[in-house]
Formats: structure tokens, C-alpha cells, sequence
């Protein structure tokens, strides 16, 4: 099959695809509307933050599916692609461990004032009395929103702190699944706005839907404790901006945030967002999956959904039934 790789992907395992007889061509630099023109005859399209629009699709005279190498598919018109009968196909869980990672890095670095630190000793300024007021982690409640695999992986690390865990309760959660938040002692409230009236830090980890939209808005951020911690590694438009900009210069509530509302489509480039420059926010630029560890994971579900999908099957789909 020809595949197109229209973002950075490991060459070890577009080698591995060769070998196996596909055409591959890789082209990281292109954008969105790059993909309208350069589409042609691919059989498979592979993105990570490229957005698949309509035009992209409708142009493609041999497109059979789009994988997005990592979870999230919110950047890729899948209405359109199942009216064409293409398959959107996702890699989830494969960069669970290092969003986990990050929320963590995030949350020490805000307890912590690390960034602050480093700024200030970078120019030759010693401010030990400032920077030794700390709450600490141990003993904390954190509130975990979405258990998906990066979820439990935050649950999971904010438990060996020694913090005490939070989730929202739901009888209908699997076995297993519930077992193992009786391990970690999680404790169930009824929604997300007790969760957040009794947690010192909220994470979010949940999908990007109609749903989730704006879901931290003035009326959450009113129960949060002032100077709590908001961690969000998930997408960008679960937050109201404007609402969490008054929270904070309010209430002094502080975040942790890899993802933003209307954030660059690319690599590099002008980023002008108030809430990113607000000095309550440690930001870090959507490097969530950005492991070597998760891109070589991901890479190699990726793999495993063209080798399936060469033998007549489909993994992983997000749009249509199969």
C-alpha cells in the first residue's frame, strides 16, 4: 500500500513498513492545507498534529484510512471521512506513561516554583526565602477527571506521592478497573463539582466532545479552594480561558497546562494567549506524547494497524462501526 506520513514519525519503523512491501513517503513539514495538493493516490495517511480537514479527504483519489499516531482524533474530520468510507483509526494508550509524566512534572514544578528558581538563579539572583514556601504533595487530595489509560497512570503516580486520591463515582466502571482505584484508595464523589470543592489539585484527562466542552468554567472554578491547582494535559477547550484568567487573579488558583485554545497547528511559531501568560500558569508547548519512549510505542501500533489492515482488518477505528 502507498502511506504518506504527513508529520515527524520514527524511521526505524517506516523502514520496518518498507520492508514489508509498502510505499512510504514522509514528509514532516506539511500542514493542513498542505494536504489538499499532496494527498494524490496515498492509500493510508498518517498524522500526529497535521489536521485532515474535508478538502483533504474529498481530493484523496485512493484514501482508504487516516491514522492518528497517538489518542486524540479531534484534529481530523471524521463525519466526512466515514462518508466517504475512509476509516479514522487512533493508537491509544500508547502515551499514557509520558502525559502522566508530564501532569506530574507540572504539578511539582508549580509546588515547587522550579521554573521560578531556575529564572531567577539563571541571573545571578539568590532568593532562597522566597522560594522555600512550598505546601508539598504527600498527604494531598487530588482530584483524577477522565480514567482512560493516562487517567489511572496519574492516579497511579499521585498515589506513590502519598496523595490522597479522588475520583468522580460511576457504578458502571469494569471490574477490574474498579479493583484497582480500591487499591490506589480512591475515594468516589457524586460529580465533578464535589470533586472539586474537597481537592487541592483537579487533573483532567478526558477526550475532546460536545461534551466536555468548556467543562472548567466560572461555576467549577467557584468551588475550587483558593490556590488550588488546575492540571489539564488533555485538550484545550475543556477550559473556559477567561473564566480560569478571573479564578486566578481572584482566587489565586494556579495551573498546569500543556494545551491550550487555538494553540499553533505547528512546530514552531507566534503563540499570543493570555492565559498562557499569566504568571499563575506553567505552561509547556502540547509535549504531552513527546517521548522518545511513547513516539516509539505509538509508532509501533501504528504498524500494527497497517499490518492488520493489509490482512483485511481494521483496529481502533473512531468512526465508523466495524
Amino acid at each position: 500500500m502507498k502511506i504518506l506520513f504527513a508529520d515527524k514519525f520514527p524511521l526505524s519503523f517506516v523502514e520496518k513498513l518498507e520492508h514489508m512491501g509498502h510505499n512510504c513517503s514522509i514528509d514532516p513539514n506539511l500542514k493542513a492545507e498542505d494536504l489538499p495538493g499532496t494527498i494524490g493516490d496515498a492509500e493510508i495517511l498518517v498524522v500526529r498534529s497535521t489536521g485532515v480537514m474535508a478538502d483533504t479527504i474529498t481530493a484523496a483519489t485512493g484514501l482508504k484510512m487516516v491514522i492518528r499516531a497517538g489518542a486524540g482524533t479531534n484534529t481530523i474530520d471524521k463525519d466526512t471521512a466515514a462518508a466517504q468510507g475512509i476509516y479514522v483509526c487512533n493508537v491509544p494508550g500508547k502515551n499514557a506513561i509520558a502525559v502522566a509524566e508530564l501532569t506530574i512534572g507540572l504539578l511539582i514544578a508549580i509546588d515547587r516554583s522550579i521554573p521560578d528558581n531556575v529564572e531567577r538563579i539563571r541571573q545571578g539572583i539568590w532568593d532562597k526565602k522566597r522560594f522555600s514556601e512550598a505546601s508539598g504533595l504527600f498527604g494531598r487530595s487530588i482530584g483524577v477527571v477522565g480514567l482512560g489509560a493516562i487517567g489511572m497512570a496519574v492516579a497511579e503516580r499521585a498515589h506513590a506521592f502519598g496523595m490522597k486520591l479522588y475520583i468522580i463515582r460511576k457504578p458502571e466502571r469494569a471490574p477490574e478497573l474498579s479493583n484497582r482505584l480500591t487499591e490506589l484508595g480512591a475515594v468516589g464523589m457524586i460529580d465533578l463539582y464535589d470533586l472539586a470543592k474537597i481537592c487541592d489539585i483537579l487533573s483532567f484527562h478526558t477526550p475532546a466532545s460536545e461534551d466536555t466542552k468548556r467543562l472548567v468554567g466560572a461555576e467549577l472554578l467557584a468551588e475550587m479552594k483558593p490556590r488550588s491547582v488546575l492540571l489539564n494535559t488533555s485538550r484545550g477547550d475543556l477550559i473556559d480561558e477567561r473564566a480560569l484568567i478571573k479564578a486566578m487573579d481572584e482566587k489565586g488558583i494556579r495551573a498546569g497546562l500543556d494545551v491550550y485554545m487555538d494553540e499553533p497547528a505547528v512546530a514552531q511559531g507566534n503563540f499570543d494567549s493570555a492565559l498562557a501568560r499569566h504568571p499563575n500558569v506553567y505552561g509547556t508547548h502540547h509535549i504531552g506524547a513527546s517521548t522518545e519512549q511513547a513516539q516509539a510505542a505509538v509508532a509501533e501500533g501504528v504498524v500494527d494497524i497497517v499490518e492488520a489492515f493489509d490482512q483485511g482488518g481494521v483496529m481502533h477505528c473512531v468512526n465508523m462501526k466495524i
